[in-house]
């Protein structure tokens, strides 16, 4: 009896704590917890208008501010008024419990413990961790699993127990090459901390805009920004906002190439004479830095004192890429130098700039930061190398005993895909063989935005959703790699992070209306919608004239999203039909969808009458048609049962493989679903559309 007694107590625990799919399927956190457990048969924790959070250590400054900030963003969510919800000093009575055991660091630091355990059930929520800082992020874990229900805004009983796997994950912002408001960078800052993204990092000179004020070179930002650039108060604002939100940030500082900017004001530093002006086009250039001269390392070295000062972080990036050194080639006193001091090349000339450099950076209480670039065996070992090359580079240094982090295959700039971001992680490939020691050397990583192409109006929606992807794979366990749940989750994740302020779906429409003169822009978002802006560095490749900085981002390509969930979700559709897990309703959404294809260019034209925006995606509209049309030809062969003629196969298979090349610097992406339609219209195995060459490069 006793036996049965303990087996049935087994058997009830099993069922009512349980990790199964099933359960966790209706949570959408992302990054996915190291560890989730669902209580099935407990209620929900409901979010009332007498919600409380209750302190453990109210006298923790920061821990404070981080539950003022949690309320705010809780009435976000929840579309609660200001006087809702409270702290209390005393968690006794309070709906969520929050304890740190220990505050976190004046100076946030790599490597600050982040872990949590949020347990909730009916009666309330306890949230508890070593550190201010996992506090902040188990809140965030908090925040998005409030969804509505039949009774109001709850929150499902759950156990969680979470860490990150890098203690490095971060999001670089470029504002040299376009400057972003402070207001950008915040609501970005926002964003990063919704999901546990923790380093910021800040590219703020380039060869377009030198975009912080500098009080000792003061001609740095008069001359070289065009007038946009950010006083020290706004930087030590936009510092105080991220360290609120558990971000570090760390500025850059390109030299001695990308520097363009610096001699517009200061042409002593540059190895020609001037006068120099900001650089208007994209790509990498001739000038850089004189490394002989002792008046560049004086410079640098006050430069650096003022800008240390400013930014509290520990890590200072010198940028360190893309010198062509044909400056230093054509300077005869540079050669000379050369000669003199043994050095054999441009790379060696380099590597003793990056040797001045560290002893400066290390002066003023820092620790050196650049790309591939600077990875020389004589630098010191406390350096870290920030990898756009891949994980074949990261391993190399990390073997040589320098610790580094990745950003190949997460520069958010080339319009991957979420997947394709999701799918690189810092131990793969390269990296995949080495040892445990050496592994230590990897933080984790930077998804890059670099800033040719975007704006202030669609920069967010080339950062989100797909950092989040990339947030994912930085926090959570190396096994969690699902993409169809990813996608489920990003896709919520997407219109959660609204709340935040972040532009990528608001600003969407406005976008479009603007282009059709303020009328109906419904025909041609039912286009935008499916089209996706050229991979890579095609749409320079495919420009029509020389793009600068100067040239107007207001085209369809400017708006499209980088990925398209419409064609993604278009695509699963027809693949789940033509596999034959066919659910109600399915061949009448396709043959739907194929039908607002085929009618798009009609209604389209009217707008393209006045607009030559509209006009410049018009042939894209043309093919969008004859795919609507050949893809409701393929379903009504398939509803028949009979095999589509080998002619007809023959021409829309030609009119599928027209459609997917680049037009406007556009792709239709629904072109591969409808080709497999024609596909198994005609008794072929379905396959693939590879996309051409010159739209990826």
């Amino acid at each position: 009896m006793r036996v049965l007694y303990i087996v049935v107590i087994i058997v009830a625990l099993a069922v009512s704590l349980t990790t199964d799919a099933e359960e966790t399927s209706s949570l959408h956190l992302m990054p996915w917890p190291a560890s989730v457990k669902t209580t099935a048969s407990s209620q929900p924790l409901l979010i009332q208008t007498s919600f409380t959070v209750g302190l453990h250590n109210a006298s923790d400054p920061t821990l404070r501010r981080a539950v003022e900030i949690f309320l705010t963003d809780l009435r976000r969510h929840t579309g609660s008024l200001p006087l809702d919800f409270n702290i209390s000093n005393d968690s006794g009575d309070a709906q969520l419990k929050v304890k740190s055991e220990h505050p976190s660091k004046p100076v946030q630091e790599l490597g600050e413990d982040e872990s949590y355990t949020l347990e909730v059930t009916s009666t309330g929520g306890e949230l508890s961790a070593p550190t201010t800082l996992g506090v902040m992020r188990g809140l965030q874990t908090f925040l998005q699993m409030v969804e509505i229900t039949p009774q109001g805004f709850a929150v499902p009983s759950v156990v969680i127990q979470d860490k990150p796997r890098f203690p490095w994950r971060g999001l670089m912002i470029d504002s040299g090459r376009h400057f972003m408001p402070v207001e950008v960078i915040k609501r970005n800052l926002d964003g990063m901390a919704a999901v546990k993204m923790n380093v910021f990092h800040w590219h703020l000179s380039e060869n377009q805009g030198f975009r912080v004020e500098s009080k000792r070179f003061p001609k740095l930002q008069e001359m070289g920004s065009d007038g946009l650039f950010y006083t020290q108060e706004q930087v030590r604002d936009v510092i105080a906002y991220a360290h609120e939100r558990g971000i570090r940030v760390i500025p850059e500082f390109d030299m001695p190439g990308h520097s363009t900017a610096w001699f517009v004001g200061y042409p002593d530093l540059a190895s020609a004479p001037g006068p120099y002006t900001i650089e208007r086009k994209w790509g990498v250039f001739d000038p850089a830095m004189d490394p002989t001269r002792e008046s560049t390392y004086k410079f640098l070295d006050e430069f650096i004192g003022e800008m240390a000062k400013l930014f509290p972080d520990q890590f200072f990036h010198i940028g360190g890429d893309e010198v062509n050194g044909k400056q230093w080639e054509a300077n005869p006193k540079i050669q000379q130098f050369m000669r003199a001091h043994s050095l054999k090349n441009n790379a060696d000339l380099q590597a003793y700039f990056n040797t001045r450099v560290q002893k400066i950076v290390a002066k003023h209480g820092k620790t050196m930061e650049g790309w591939d670039e600077i990875l020389r065996p004589d630098l010191p070992k406390t350096i870290v190398i920030q990898s756009w090359r891949g994980q074949k580079s990261l391993a190399d240094a990390a073997r040589q005993g320098y610790r580094g982090l990745l950003s190949s295959g997460y520069y958010l700039d080339l319009m991957g895909t979420a997947a394709s971001h999701y799918a690189v992680d810092p131990f793969a490939d390269g990296a995949a063989n080495l040892s445990d020691e050496e592994k230590q050397k990897i933080l984790g990583g930077e998804a890059c935005m670099w800033a040719e192409y975007v704006s202030p109006e669609n920069i967010d929606s080339r950062i989100w959703p797909r950092a989040a992807a990339i947030a994912e794979r930085l926090w959570s366990p190396q096994d969690v790699t699902d993409v169809n749940s990813m996608y489920a989750r990003m896709d919520h994740t997407s219109q959660w992070l609204d709340a935040y302020g972040l532009t990528h779906n608001t600003n969407y429409v406005p976008m479009l209306e603007r282009m059709t003169g303020g009328s109906d822009a419904a025909a041609l978002r039912t286009l935008a919608d499916i089209v996706e802006p050229v991979k890579g560095y095609a749409r320079e490749q495919l420009a029509a004239s020389e793009p600068t900085s100067l040239t107007p981002l207001n085209r369809v390509i400017d708006a499209a999203r980088p990925e398209s969930a419409t064609a993604r979700q278009f695509g699963e559709l027809v693949n789940n039909f033509l596999a034959g897990q066919i659910k109600p309703g399915m061949e009448l959404q396709i043959r739907s969808t194929l039908i607002s294809w085929r009618d798009n260019e009609l209604q389209l034209s009217a707008s393209a009458q006045s607009s030559s925006i509209v006009q410049e995606v018009m042939p894209l509209s043309h093919d969008l048609s004859a795919l609507g049309t050949a893809g409701l030809q393929a379903v009504d062969y398939l509803d028949r049962g009979q095999k589509a003629p080998d002619g007809w196969k023959a021409e829309q298979l030609a009119v599928a493989q027209r459609a997917i090349q680049p037009r406007a610097q556009l792709l239709l992406m629904v072109a591969g679903p409808v080709q497999k339609l024609i596909q198994a219209s005609a008794g072929e195995k379905p396959t693939d559309l590879v996309l051409p060459k010159n739209a990826s490069d």
